[in-house]
Order: structure tokens, then sequence, then C-alpha cells
């Protein structure tokens, strides 16, 4: 063999490997581009959750900001679990609305379940010890329990898989921290009517045993009226 053959057989099968590797590299690019396609997948209600969440996110991280000098230390501390949590989630949310091409809400809209009013917003400002504290787990409570609402809507309507994930995450979050902020103001999950329906059960126990008791009473006296009149009859004969 030549050495001009060795040449063109050596240019022929650097030709193959490179025809080669580039069909290996064309065969794995649909794997991402499914997942691509995939985390692009959403319908209206993964667009209605990601807009309304964030505005709902960003007063509940205002009123976390509120806490740090006013609240007590518990208090103090959930604060900052709040904020540290939901900071994050609203850039995520943000993200998702920009790769689906959609638009934050323009304004804070307070009719969002669980959302405080301006009204109620500059009362808790004003608050400070004691009396911000109750005031603001009264109403971080009311709060989280409108985003657990508008998480669960999304996991029962929504179909992107980002955004059911965050939303499943969102529901377990906060209702741990509900369950804590209850704590805090010395509720336990029995306090919610038990102690009103045991009541309520006495009460009827103890009306019917005394309605039986004067029912038994009339009876016996009714027959024992009747015998001292048969009695007497028989005598006058």
């Amino acid at each position: 063999m030549n050495k001009r053959a060795i040449v063109l057989l050596s240019t022929a099968m650097a030709g193959t490997l490179l025809l080669s590797a580039c069909g290996g590299a064309a065969e794995d690019d649909p794997a991402p581009a499914a997942e691509s396609k995939q985390s692009a997948r959403h319908n209206k209600a993964d667009v209605e959750f990601a807009q309304m969440m964030i505005p709902h996110h960003e007063q509940a991280v205002e009123m976390a900001e509120l806490a740090e000098t006013r609240a007590g230390a518990d208090v103090r501390s959930l604060a900052k679990e709040i904020d540290k949590a939901q900071g994050p989630e609203i850039k995520q949310l943000t993200g998702m609305l920009e790769s689906w091409g959609e638009e934050p809400l323009e304004s804070m809209d307070h009719s969002m379940d669980g959302m405080l009013t301006d009204a109620q917003m500059t009362e808790l400002e004003q608050a400070d010890g004691d009396a911000f504290d109750k005031a603001f787990v009264d109403s971080m409570i009311e709060h989280h329990e409108g985003a657990v609402d508008m998480a669960q809507s999304e996991l029962d309507d929504g179909e992107n898989p980002e955004a059911k994930k965050l939303a499943e995450d969102i529901v377990s979050t906060q209702n741990d921290e509900i369950t804590r902020m209850r704590e805090l103001l010395g509720e336990s999950p029995t306090d919610d009517g038990g102690s009103g329906e045991g009541s309520g059960d006495s009460g009827d126990g103890s009306g019917e045993g005394s309605g039986d008791s004067g029912d038994g009473s009339d009876d016996g006296s009714g027959d024992s009226g009747d015998g001292s009149d048969g009695g007497s009859g028989h005598g006058g004969h």
C-alpha cells in the first residue's frame, strides 16, 4: 500500500468516526428536549397559582420583616423561617411565569384568601411587644390557611410538575407552621369545639334523667290515690 492510499484510508476512517460521534450526540438530545417540553407544559390553573402566590408570599415576607424589631423571641424565630422559605419561592414562581411567557399580577389583590387589608397591615405595623405577637400569629395563621387552600387548588387542577411539587411543599411546610403558631397561642387540635360538644352531651343526659324521674313520681302518686278510694268504698258497704 503506497503512501497516498494510506492517507486516503486514514481520512475516510476519520470521517466515519466523526459521523458516528455526531450521530451519538443526536441520539442523546431527545431526553433533555423531552424534559424541557415537560417542564414547559402548563395550564390556566398553573398560571393562576403562580400569579396569586407571588403577592401572597410577598405580604407574608413583609409581615415577617416587621417581626424583626417588634416580636418576642419565639415569634421572631418563626418569622425568620417564614422569610427564609418564602423569599426563594417568590423567585421560583416568577421564573415559572417567565418560562411560560406569562406576566405577574400588576398589583396586590387583598381579596385573596388570608390576605391582610391595608388597614390590618397598618394595625400590625403600629403594634409592639405582646400585642404584636398575638396580632402577628392570628393574622399569619389565617394567611397560611389561605396559602394552603391555593396550593391545594393547584394540586387538584394544575398540570405543571414543578408547580405541583412547589404546591406540595407549601401545603406541608405551612401546615406545620400553623400547628406551631397555634401552640404559641396556647391552643391544641382538640380546642376546636371539643369541650363544647362534651358539655352539650352532659346537659342532654341530665335533662332526660330529670324527665324520667318526674314521670315515675306522677305514676306512683296516681296509683296510690286509686287504692285509697277503693278501700274507703268497701268500708261504707
